[in-house]
Parts: structure tokens; C-alpha cells; sequence
């Protein structure tokens, strides 16, 4: 063996067990007793869990007249750190590309760059004969996975006919389709009311995504994914209406599956009122929400109906980027910093709190974004055969969650005097250790472009 982790807590979705992990080259070779390796690694004390795996980021995103803070170097330097070892980012199609273009232009921004290993979805703007056409071919590239955005009028936007085509396709070709679900028309009349009637302040963001608005689209999608017969999974989901239209879907039998992330875990819409345009911070879309639909999230991470936590990782910094928004909520770039965070997030504030259990915890950061995204047992789990992606996780480490201790490129943490207790040890990726005592010490571009399989479930 190249490599033996040794006396460490294995720990899978469905398993918790003592046992060695011998790796040769990339792969994960043998597990079992007393096994030896040209070099070894002591884990007692240690969880040794699969590489976290982030469904759903934003490295480099041309939005709101800027680009996200963290490029593919940065951004996945910090998710090694945090514990994850696989993003799933999004190649945006812009108006007149094709969907071959797009995908093109975001390979060509994380070639050389990337340090963990990457897969994309395809964002789709708009659907004509050829690019429906064209989803076969991406699918063939090993980007099986399609997102449709049912809010940013005139910018992302699509219609009810492009969310139902597309369905269709995914459909026919194994493809899965995931959207975000907030209707569009509505949050457009709010949003230029508001700035009209001089309504300008952080919350003001928060009040012109309304909550029904969000229940309404996804209630709308799942409606159609079971008209479809097609897959489809909701991204970013974040209030209790929203969840409900996704448990009744379910409970028909519709293949539909929910993700939230930490901020909608961890907050609600009172951040927006903070003094200095601290609120700036958290504009998102769609936003924080009032008290009461954290609970109700955590519910369903922990009785199964919702799937997965990614975190829709699209940092810009307070200084240079959210103040283009100082007198103007609409101005404000939408979104906050999030890869780095969420393994340690979710542990601490989940099993920790003894919400679920650690393996139930391994399977909503790891093996069931595997499982949906056509990665599972190459990622996502410990087997024999699976890339040597692992997380040695010290239960005990303390670590305060501060902007200084982190590597997210951004100039502030929504989490500034959070301490979790349960922090990486150290992270290996194919076989290989790349983070260790919260230093990155792998290869820039050393991260590889996955591709996935098709959607099976």
C-alpha cells in the first residue's frame, strides 16, 4: 500500500466502524485490521468520513455588474479546507451561446486553477429545437444536470414552456433538472415598487422576495416534474411553504428532491435591519426569512424531506462590491460566502446539537449529493474502488469561524463569532493530503473536471 490511515473511526452514511484504509495511487485499496504502507497515518481519535461534496457553487460569476470574490483557485482552496473535496459549479449559457459555448468558457476558467475536483451543472437561459438537441450532447460530456431559474427577470429568467420542455427532455435523455424557485413576475413588481417608493434599505431585499413567492414557484415546478414524470430537484431552499409543496410532491410519488444551505439554517431577516449596512451582508436571493422556517428546515434535514446542504457560494466583499448597493437594495450582488463553512456548520449545529446523527450527517454533506449528481461510489462513500477522498475529523477541535481564521477570498464572515466544536484534521484528495492544520498544502490545479454519470433513481 502507498498509504494506511490507521486507528481511525470509519464513518459512511449507513456505518460507523474501526478499521485501516490502505490507498494505492488515487483509489481506496483495501479496508480491514493491522494493515501496513510505505507511509502511515495515525488517525486515533480521528472520524475518518468521505470528502464533503458541494452541489452548488459559484466560483468566478459574472453578476450584478461585478464577478464573485473567489475564483476556482480561491474558492476551492477554502472548500478543501472546510472539509470538501468536490464542487459541483454552474456554466452559465448567456443570451446566443450554445450550450457546448458555455460549458467551454467555465472549463477554461477552472483549468489550472482548480484544487479540488469539479463537476458542472448546465444553467440553461433559453431553449430552442437545438439546444434541446444539445442536452444529449452535454449529458455525453458528463453534465447530465440542468438548472432553470424561475426569478431574475430579464437577466436568467425562463418561462413555464422552457421549465416544462426542459423537463421533458431531462426526462428522455436520464437528466436532472434543478431550479430555483421563486416566481419572478412577482419579485420584479415588488422590487421596482419598492426602490420607486423610496424603499431602498437592505431589508427591503428581504420584503420584495416574499416567502409565498418562493412556495408558489416550487409548488408550480414540482407540479410539472410530475406532469413530466421527470426528476427534479429545488435548490436553495429556504421557508417552511416551500418544503410543504416538496413533501407533497413527494408523498405522490413525484422524484423530487430539496437542498437548503447554512444561512437559511443559521439566520433569519432580522440580519437585514444590523446599523451601517451591515444587513448588505446578507442579501441573497432568495433571502433570509422570518423566525419559525429555520426550524422547520432543520426538520426536514433530520426526517428526510429535504436531501442535501450545499451552499450557493457567491461571496462579494462588504468594501468595493456590496456598497455598490448603498443607496439602493436592487444594486446590492446577491450573495455571501458559504463553501468553507458548511461541513463544520452542519456537524457542530446538527450532531453536536444532536438534531441527527453523524451518519445521517455524512449522507446530507457527502453521499447523497454523490448519489443524485452521478458521482456515488466514485465519491460520497468509503469502498474499495472509490477515489481516496477522506476527511480526518477531529470531533474535539475548537475553531472560531472568523473572517482572519478562514480562506473564503472575501473581507468578512457571516459567522464572525461562531466556535464549532469539530474541525478537519486533515483532507486528502485521491490519496493525496492536501489540507492539514487548516493550511492548504496540495497542487494548484491539481482538481479534476468529473464527469458524472446520468440520473437513475
Amino acid at each position: 500500500m502507498d498509504l494506511v490511515i490507521k486507528n481511525g473511526t470509519i464513518v459512511t452514511a449507513t456505518e460507523t466502524y474501526r478499521a485501516d484504509i490502505g490507498i494505492q495511487g488515487e483509489s481506496i485499496a483495501l479496508i480491514g485490521h493491522d494493515l501496513e504502507g510505505n507511509e502511515t497515518i495515525d488517525a486515533k481519535g480521528l472520524y475518518v468520513m468521505p470528502g464533503g461534496i458541494d452541489p452548488h457553487t459559484h466560483m468566478e460569476l459574472p453578476f450584478m455588474g461585478t464577478v464573485s470574490a473567489d475564483d476556482f483557485r480561491t474558492g476551492t482552496i477554502a472548500a478543501a479546507c472546510g472539509g470538501t473535496t468536490t464542487i459541483i459549479d454552474f456554466a452559465i449559457q448567456r443570451t446566443g451561446q450554445t450550450l457546448r459555448q458555455a460549458l467551454e468558457i467555465w472549463q477554461q476558467r477552472a483549468g489550472g486553477k482548480v484544487c479540488v475536483d469539479y463537476g458542472l451543472h448546465m444553467a440553461i437561459g433559453s431553449i430552442d429545437n437545438e439546444r434541446i438537441a444539445e442536452m444529449e450532447d452535454m449529458a455525453e460530456e458528463g453534465v447530465p444536470s440542468f438548472k432553470i431559474f424561475l426569478a431574475y427577470k430579464g437577466n436568467y429568467m425562463v418561462d413555464d414552456e422552457t421549465l416544462f420542455r426542459t423537463l421533458l427532455r431531462a426526462k428522455e435523455i436520464g437528466g436532472l433538472v434543478l431550479v430555483h424557485a421563486e416566481n419572478g413576475d412577482v419579485l420584479n413588481y415588488l422590487i421596482n415598487k419598492h426602490v420607486a417608493e423610496g424603499r431602498k434599505e437592505p431589508i427591503w431585499h428581504a420584503l420584495s422576495h416574499p416567502p409565498e413567492a418562493e412556495a408558489e414557484a416550487t409548488h408550480r415546478a414540482v407540479v410539472l416534474a410530475g406532469m413530466t414524470e421527470a426528476p427534479l430537484y429545488v435548490v436553495h431552499m429556504t421557508c417552511a411553504g416551500s418544503l410543504d409543496a416538496l413533501k407533497v410532491g413527494r408523498e405522490k410519488g413525484f422524484r423530487v428532491f430539496g437542498e437548503t444551505c447554512p444561512q437559511y439554517l443559521m439566520f433569519t431577516m432580522d440580519k437585514y435591519e444590523e446599523p451601517n449596512f451591515e444587513g448588505a451582508k446578507f442579501v441573497m436571493s432568495p433571502p433570509l426569512r422570518p423566525k419559525g422556517n429555520p426550524e422547520a428546515l432543520w426538520k426536514g434535514l433530520t426526517n428526510g424531506d429535504l436531501q442535501t446542504v450545499g451552499t450557493d457560494h457567491c461571496p462579494f466583499n462588504f468594501v468595493g462590491q456590496k456598497d455598490m448597493g448603498k443607496d439602493d437594495f436592487s444594486m446590492i450582488p446577491n450573495g455571501m460566502p458559504a463553501v468553507e463553512t458548511r461541513v463544520p456548520l452542519i456537524y457542530h449545529f446538527g450532531v453536536n446539537a444532536g438534531r441527527f446523527s453523524i451518519n445521517r450527517f455524512v449522507e446530507l454533506v457527502s453521499t447523497e449529493p454523490a448519489r443524485l449528481f452521478g458521482l456515488l461510489p466514485r465519491k460520497g462513500t468509503i469502498v474499495v474502488g472509490a477515489d481516496a477522498d477522506l476527511l480526518l475529523w477531529d470531533p474535539k477541535k475548537r475553531f472560531k469561524l472568523s473572517q482572519k481564521n478562514l480562506h473564503m477570498n472575501v473581507d468578512y464572515s457571516p459567522y464572525e463569532d461562531v466556535t464549532v466544536e469539530g474541525y478537519p484534521a486533515k483532507v486528502l484528495q485521491r490519496g493525496k493530503v492536501i489540507v492539514e492544520d487548516n493550511q492548504f498544502v496540495g497542487k494548484d490545479g491539481a482538481g479534476q473536471f468529473l464527469k458524472r454519470d446520468r440520473f437513475r433513481l
